[in-house]
């Protein structure tokens, strides 16, 4: 059933097989599953970059605005401190008293803000201790202030100690915040382009998993579509498998009959020699009878009557019997190597290769074409016969009986005349029509000159009925078949069906 699935499918594609399907299934599984692996992976190192960035900035924004308020509360804690000790108005100490009660806050915020970032913690060390050294600075002046000796606190603010305490705490800040806005800048950087290439990982890994999943859907597309064109095949050679079991039926019984026919034509064409020879043998048996007694007369004298039976067996009854058994030999023989000839050329391995019709036709016709213009005849042959996967012997030996039968069965009162087309019958492979203007041939003769040693008509041709049987022989060895279409006087016209590939019909009567 394969191999007649394979010829018959359209185009002669053939369908995606199971082993295909799994295999290239497979194949995308495993590039789909890498592609996911490598976005997963890709995508989950880049939001731990993120991730890291974000900390990072975090950190740092902390460690920069724990810097910031420190300097700011000191500043005030300072400001408040010079418009005290210079105006001695409580309210100008008011400031200092503020910065004072938050700057122990502040300065444990910076601590801890910065604990976590070894880079600043030589300056953090630094300004823990100046600022301890400032507030120090600060709080002698205002409580000598608070004593009323306000001379000796102007004294110690000229002194520029709290100037020189308060420049170096602003420094060390002052770097620890360019510092802190460097790296947030940095971080910045580090985010968009963590951010950007995570949204390219996205993208190309969006576009890999489509490649992938449109792969495998034309995959499936085909696969499905394959299995659907083959289950179609098959709903058809099931639903044609009656017909074809009928017709192969009907074959069989077709050559079974011609089996019958053809042992019976065989048995009584060959009998009738045989029958012949052994009536002749008793003759020539009953003529040397009356030879022996002559002869053999053993010094009697024969009679006169012996002597004439004896001449006359000798003269005529012994040279017509042996001519009649050579005759009934030949016959015997010329039949034999007939039949032998048939039984060779359906033993002979077909040679299946593209045979041009056309050019083959017209090499028959050119072989016999002094014969044909003997007889003013014309060979027309059509422009469109096709080429075909064949035989080619057996096509040559098919056209030239055809093209011998036309010669020697024409009228001699008429220019003969031969034409060869050919037409496209569809499923039922190419008709081609072999037609002659001849003497033609009785409609209840149609089937009999197809019959082996069977002629039709005045046997006034020499030949022994083989060659229509032959052609017929060969024909359906090909896939195909041949009838005739003919009446008296009118012509004879043999149709002849041919399979357009034989390979196809061979592998089809295979399966």
């Amino acid at each position: 059933m394969s191999s007649a699935y394979e010829a018959a499918k359209p185009g002669g594609g053939m369908p995606i097989s199971n082993a295909a399907f799994v295999r290239s299934t497979i194949i995308l599984f495993v590039a789909g599953v890498f592609a996911l692996l490598g976005i997963v992976g890709t995508s989950l190192w880049l939001v731990g970059k993120v991730q890291s960035y974000f900390t990072g900035f975090v950190e740092q924004r902390e460690a920069r605005r724990a810097s910031a308020d420190l300097l700011s509360i000191l500043k005030d804690a300072e400001t408040g401190q010079r418009g005290f000790i210079i105006t001695g108005d409580p309210a100008f100490r008011a400031p200092y008293d503020d910065a004072l009660r938050g700057v122990a806050e502040q300065k444990q915020a910076f601590a801890d803000r910065l604990a976590g970032l070894p880079e600043y913690a030589g300056d953090a060390e630094r300004v823990q201790q100046l600022v301890v050294q400032k507030l120090d600075e600060l709080a002698g002046t205002v409580d000598l202030m608070l004593q009323g000796r306000q001379a000796e606190a102007i004294a110690q603010v000229k002194t520029d100690r709290g100037r020189v305490l308060m420049d170096e705490i602003r420094d060390r800040l002052g770097n620890i915040m360019d510092d802190a806005d460097e790296q947030l800048r940095k971080g910045v950087v580090d985010t968009l382009w963590s951010a950007g290439a995570l949204q390219w990982t996205t993208v190309i890994g969006a576009i890999a998993i489509i490649t992938v999943l449109g792969g495998a859907i034309i995959i499936i597309v085909q696969y499905t579509r394959d299995n659907l064109a083959a289950r179609r095949e098959v709903e058809l050679l099931n639903a044609t498998l009656e017909k074809r079991v009928d017709e192969r039926t009907e074959e069989l019984i077709r050559a079974n009959q011609e089996v019958q026919r053809f042992a019976y034509i065989v048995t009584h064409d060959l009998r009738a020699p045989l029958v012949n020879i052994m009536g002749f043998t008793s003759e020539l048996q009953a003529s040397l009878a009356a030879i022996q007694s002559y002869v053999l007369a053993d010094g009697k004298t024969p009679s006169e009557a012996d002597i004439l039976e004896a001449r006359r067996a000798a003269g005529e009854d012994l040279p017509e019997a042996i001519g009649f058994i050579r005759s009934s030999t030949k016959k015997m023989d010329g039949l034999i190597n007939a039949i032998l000839k048939i039984s060779r050329d359906g033993r002979r391995e077909l040679k299946i290769e593209r045979v041009n019709l056309k050019g083959l036709v017209e090499a028959g016709a050119a072989a016999v074409n002094h014969q044909v213009s003997e007889a003013d005849g014309v060979i027309t042959i059509a422009d469109n016969l096709p080429t075909v996967v064949s035989d080619r012997l057996s096509l040559e030996q098919v056209f030239g009986n055809l093209f011998d039968n036309a010669i020697k069965y024409r009228l001699t009162e008429r220019p003969l005349r031969i034409s060869i087309t050919a037409r496209n019958a569809g499923r039922a492979g190419f008709v081609i029509e072999f037609a002659d203007n001849g003497r033609g041939i009785a409609p209840e003769d149609h089937e009999r000159v197809f019959e082996l040693f069977r002629r039709s008509g005045t046997q006034d041709k020499p030949g022994e009925g083989i060659g229509l049987a032959h052609v017929r022989s060969l024909m359906r060895n090909l896939g195909g078949d041949i009838v005739v279409k003919s009446e008296i006087g009118q012509g004879t016209t043999f149709v002849l069906r041919l399979p357009p590939d034989l390979s196809k019909v061979v592998r089809s009567m295979q399966a």
